[in-house]
């Protein structure tokens, strides 16, 4: 429901949807807008031209365009967070009191739900953003990295960290050895996250087997997992069951296992193939060939499953460059895909204390530009063919320095 009004002669618009509280004040094309899950935690918001994402754990990253047009992004120390929070806060006061005194015009009024989504908002003050937050990493280990499109997604972590952990160019699960939670402890965790989110789960849109690697698990125990997601959560209302494998795991499961996963509602693998070139994945240390992930993808979709593969621009350097394009667009070519899918370029970003830098160095290696990762992208994608019968996937670029959970 959408409700416009004005508030101190400034036009306001009020959107009551089924999972968030979106507030806008003043004109489209300078509004102030902020939107609160139905807990009543800041979402999004956005001030003078600045957008703010605020994520689970109470880090908040502002995004911005230059005047040429450029994204800018920073993220906000513990002390301006709060204030871009407060300012969000104490605007929603300030129209909720002017709301019951009759000093703010609404068109209609305001439903019930509205009514108590405000509530909430005005009451998540300070203290309780901060433990709300210390109570995120009560529940959770740290989230390294999702999809695009499961940003939005109830992260369930039924393994910790990475089963292989060698990539040279990754180090989210560095510091934490691979382990499958065990069955009841996963169930704990599961209603605890459950718990955490409260009414804010109407956000969320999908779940996440995480960590890096879920569905590495043995099958005689992942299905059991699998069950406690549906024994917790409404997996059909939520929209299924997403997660990542890696390609020479993945190509170890059959087409009767993905099956099987497929009716207890897994709807997409994500596979960081990275390239279709093999001597460049041997240089980035991943221990899959493009053979594997190829037979691994074919076996998923097959089983009922789509994929979303992900490919890694700048990796190598120039010295890999054309061999990276070329085979990578053999790999997925080879794959079938088709408009259940999605393909993600993810431009190749590490610091220099990271094992790929080091490689990197010593193999006197020459990066590519933003602007040459930028047209390797569209190399790749202008050589992608795809059949008529099974249409064209989505796909889109894939900045994991702008990841929020």
């Amino acid at each position: 429901m959408v409700i416009t009004g004005s508030w101190r002669e400034k036009p306001l618009t009020i959107s009551v949807k089924p999972n968030c509280l979106t507030v806008s004040v003043e004109d489209p094309q300078d509004a102030d807008v902020f939107s609160y899950d139905y807990a009543g935690r800041l979402w999004t918001a956005l001030f003078e031209g600045v957008s703010y994402r605020r994520g689970l754990d109470g880090k908040m990253v502002a995004k911005w365009r230059t005047p040429g047009n450029e994204r800018e992004r920073r993220w906000l120390p513990p002390e301006e967070a709060a204030q871009v929070e407060a300012r969000a806060r104490q605007t929603a006061a300030q129209i909720w009191i002017a709301i019951q005194a009759g000093n703010a015009r609404l068109a209609i009024p305001l439903p019930e739900a509205g009514m108590t989504v405000f509530e909430r908002v005005i009451a998540f003050d300070a203290a309780l953003s901060r433990a709300d937050a210390a109570r995120y990493h009560q529940v959770y280990k740290p989230v390294g990295i999702l999809p695009p499109d499961q940003y939005m997604a109830v992260v369930l972590q039924a393994t910790e960290g990475c089963s292989f952990n060698s990539c040279n160019f990754c180090s989210f699960y560095k510091d934490r050895p691979f382990r499958i939670k065990r069955h009841d402890e996963f169930r704990a965790h599961a209603l605890a996250v459950r718990d955490f989110l409260g009414a804010g789960l109407s956000l969320r849109r999908t779940i996440f087997l995480g960590d890096a690697n879920a569905l590495v698990a043995p099958m005689p125990l992942l299905l059991p997992l699998m069950d406690v997601v549906h024994a917790v959560y409404d997996v059909e209302r939520l929209g299924g069951i997403y997660a990542f494998l890696d390609g020479f795991s993945g190509e170890r499961k059959t087409v009767a296992d993905y099956q099987a996963l497929a009716a207890r509602g897994l709807k997409r693998v994500y596979i960081g193939m990275e390239s279709g070139n093999a001597a460049l994945l041997d240089f980035l240390k991943k221990p899959s060939k493009p053979a594997e992930v190829i037979r691994a993808v074919q076996a998923m979709k097959a089983g009922g499953v789509a994929v979303g593969v992900i490919v890694l621009l700048g990796a190598g350097g120039h010295l890999y460059a054309g061999e990276h394009v070329q085979d990578t667009i053999k790999a997925i070519n080879a794959m079938a895909l088709g408009m259940d899918d999605i393909v993600y370029f993810s431009e190749l970003f590490v610091g220099e204390e990271t094992a790929y830098s080091q490689a990197a160095y010593q193999a006197r290696l020459q990066p590519l530009s933003p602007q040459e990762r930028i047209a390797q992208g569209e190399a790749i994608e202008d050589g992608l063919r795809f059949s008529i019968e099974g249409g064209t996937p989505h796909i889109s670029r894939y900045d994991i320095r702008e990841f929020i959970y």
